[in-house]
């Protein structure tokens, strides 16, 4: 019952508005649209502790497909995340029809540098960086920290630039590509196997933690499970969450107070950032 309640919020009228509406603010220091790079799309938005001094810091990526999508709709997991002691940072990057992939590769690398390079200001510390992402947003976190090349082009390398990645809800194994707007999205056929992230995988990746929900229908939890079970055979520290009763939207929303009752995603998270950057 209280998960069907979870999902009715979820689904009403204007439910990011209330979810950020009913986001704590008290002790949360709020600096938004920051420019990472130069363009329309390169703002980014932080969530400060008050008084934070060295803090861990979550880079947020957040999903839509790769077409859509804003920062500001994700005042409530920033806002949570910084009432807990972490600095969360969460940036727009180009989408289709814009750009292709991996334009919105290279937007996220060129945040994450801006993250590690100001973090100070904001009470984190650079070398307490964990990136996360949901949905369209996981798979680039992912592949950012297992296809070196993004960073590499920001004069980064994954095992130093991250201390670990959290992966919620993501597209990890994803072909073939059958949607006629994925297809646009991720261009010439023979480009596509660099874009799954279960393609990257390797010895010495950054520690992740993978979460999905039984429920959901948008993407498969088998990419959780594969992904999962990759990382490990090559050595890896992977952890892997299934959540049940939970779907796509359920296991983001389970960060706002009013729906941490869904499933313990905020705890989990915030156990992961802190045996991964101590």
């Amino acid at each position: 019952m209280l998960a069907a309640l979870g999902a009715l919020a979820l689904a009403a009228c204007s439910p990011v508005a209330l979810l950020n509406a009913l986001a704590p603010r008290e002790g949360v220091r709020e600096t938004t649209g920051l420019p990472y790079a130069d363009g329309a799309r390169h703002g980014i938005d932080v969530y400060a502790p008050e008084g934070a001094e060295g803090a861990p810091v979550v880079l947020f990526l957040y999903g839509g497909s790769w077409e859509s999508g804003e920062r500001g709709m994700y005042r409530f997991l920033g806002a949570s995340l910084a009432s807990a002691g972490v600095v969360c940072m969460v940036p727009d990057y180009r989408v289709w029809p814009e750009v292709r992939f991996p334009a919105f590769m290279q937007d996220a690398a060129r945040a994450l540098a801006w993250a590690r390079r100001n973090a100070a200001a904001h009470g984190g510390d650079a070398g307490r960086v964990v990136l996360m992402g949901h949905s369209a947003g996981a798979q680039m976190a992912t592949l950012l920290a297992l296809d070196g090349e993004y960073l590499a082009d920001e004069g980064l390398r994954p095992v130093r630039a991250l201390r670990g990645v959290v992966g919620l809800a993501g597209p990890y194994d994803f072909l073939p590509l059958r949607d006629p707007t994925l297809r646009a999205i991720f261009g010439e056929e023979s480009a596509w196997p660099a874009s799954q992230p279960i393609n990257h995988v390797r010895p010495g990746a950054p520690p992740m933690l993978l979460a999905t929900g039984d429920q959901d229908s948008t993407v498969l939890p088998r990419n959780t499970a594969r992904l999962a079970a990759r990382l490990r055979a090559s050595g890896n520290d992977v952890r892997a969450v299934t959540y049940a009763g939970i779907g796509h939207r359920e296991i983001l929303g389970a960060f706002a107070p009013a729906l941490r009752f869904l499933a313990p995603v905020r705890q989990d998270v915030l156990r992961f950032v802190e045996d991964a950057t101590a």
